[in-house]
């Protein structure tokens, strides 16, 4: 079954803050799948990362990896990485 994760952030400045999230350090994307990055028409400073993986225990470890490298700590206005399932 696929797993997905999905995480809002708010960048700030979302110029500054693409080319660091590229970088994937984390390397919190590297079995994805599918990745989008969307933006908020009315704040194109608020993303939504959308990750699609092969397996719920991939997105599952995407999230641990993302978690434990402290990246998402330096943003106070920030949901998620939740890791979740189709509801279909």
């Amino acid at each position: 079954m696929a797993g997905f994760v999905i995480t809002r952030i708010q960048t700030g400045d979302y110029d500054r803050w693409r080319p660091m999230f590229d970088q994937d350090r984390p390397r919190a994307r590297e079995k994805a799948q599918v990745q989008r990055v969307l933006r908020s028409v009315d704040d194109p400073n608020e993303v939504f990362i959308h990750l699609e993986f092969q397996s719920v225990e991939e997105a599952n470890e995407a999230r641990t990896r993302l978690l434990s490298s402290g990246v998402l700590d330096r943003f106070v206005d920030k949901h998620g990485p939740n890791v979740l399932v189709d509801a279909g």
